[in-house]
């Protein structure tokens, strides 16, 4: 283990931040491992608050990386290995994690106040606090294109990404059937409102994988939050689904030639979930309570355009970045949220019908590479 600082000092740090005294010499047998998804998003989330909890807590923090989903943390806590402390989930994620007996119940009464006094039950927004997590960011699903790649007449809704005939060459995709079906059945004429209702019927599955098959012959896909952004810049998409916090410092802070179409944009909130029989759970509950206080969320912002959890951050965020956030007014007019209940009982089911959808395609030669 790194420490940085001796036991003393992490004592009374630990004190401050309402780590018990007595587990001290427990906790401190192994460091924290924090979980994200790398990138810009992670970058944001070590500058914020990992990097000052270090100095905190006078110890080593590591972070690691993934792609989402629930196949190592299921190992990990079935075998009684537990080497993930604490995990950045998207929503469906943490709930079915949590139904699954995979994460540690919060105790949200514990969480800090926010800035303004309001007790954090009413300062975190709406969805922000579940049984098993304590939200941190609002984020969306987005389509950005190249701007040099889609000629005079610019793209503006979630119907032209599906145009090949407007706006020929390829689009990236992730390979997973979230945000990818709403869109589908979006494009296709469903209002937002009725996604769900429309997904939950076969005629409804089968309407937007139809609409899919209409440009699954130029489909690129993607897995890792770092690949859009380079299928733009190698010129290998025209349009791709991107994180909106990918598209933030490339356009903003290095004046990439690239758009972000909000038109039905399909927005989520992450989460930390503690994940259950970790050794480090003192730490683990002090550093989600430090990572989600009103300044840290408020810091986290300057770094990628991601809204925060709590309504006391979202009233210092700096003017420069409002306009970015996936909760700017002027963003949500066609906005999606998307159903974590929803995807959290459906998701298994629906991955299988997706995957089978795209290895037919590639089977017969007519999807674009696997990603």
């Amino acid at each position: 283990m790194r420490t940085l600082i001796k036991s003393a000092a992490f004592g009374a740090a630990a004190i401050f931040i309402g780590l018990a005294p007595q587990s001290i010499e427990a906790a401190s047998q192994k460091e924290l491992t924090i979980v994200s998804w790398g990138g810009d998003y992670t970058r944001s989330q070590m500058l914020a608050y990992v990097k000052p909890f270090r100095d905190v807590i006078g110890e080593y923090v590591a972070m690691e990386r993934y792609n989402g989903g629930l196949k190592e943390i299921s190992e990990q806590v079935e075998s009684a290995n537990v080497t993930w402390d604490v995990v950045d989930f998207e929503s469906s994620d943490l709930l079915k994690a949590c139904k699954d007996g995979l994460l540690e119940k919060i105790d949200h009464g514990a969480l800090p106040a926010g800035a303004d006094g309001a007790k954090a039950d009413q300062d975190f927004i709406p969805g922000a606090l579940t049984e098993c997590g304590v939200g941190q960011t609002v984020w969306s699903t987005v389509v950005a294109y190249a701007n040099d790649r889609v000629g005079s007449a610019a793209p503006t809704t979630i119907k032209d990404f599906f145009d090949l005939q407007k706006y020929p060459g390829r689009r990236g995709l992730r390979r997973d059937p979230r945000v990818n079906m709403e869109w589908a059945l979006m494009a296709d004429g469903v209002a937002p409102g009725d996604v769900y209702k429309t997904l939950e019927t076969e005629d409804g599955i089968k309407r937007a994988l139809a609409m899919l098959n209409r440009i699954r012959g130029n489909i690129v896909w993607w897995s890792s939050g770092s690949e859009p952004m380079e299928l733009l810049r190698s010129k290998q998409v025209v349009m791709t689904s991107v994180w909106n916090g990918r598209t933030y410092r490339p356009i903003v802070e290095k004046g990439e030639a690239v758009t972000v179409i909000w038109d039905g944009q399909v927005w989520d909130i992450d989460s930390w979930g503690i994940v259950k029989g970790t050794d480090n759970l003192d730490k683990a509950v002090s550093f989600v309570h430090y990572a989600t206080d009103t300044q840290r969320l408020v810091d986290q912002t300057k770094y990628i355009s991601y809204g925060p959890a709590r309504k006391s951050s979202v009233a210092k965020v700096g003017a420069e970045v409002l306009d970015h956030l996936p909760t700017a007014e002027k963003n949500m007019a066609n906005a999606l949220q998307t159903n974590a209940g929803w995807w959290a009982s459906r998701l298994p089911e629906m991955r299988e019908q997706f995957e089978g959808w795209i290895k037919s395609a590639e089977g017969r030669g007519l999807s674009g590479a696997a990603r």
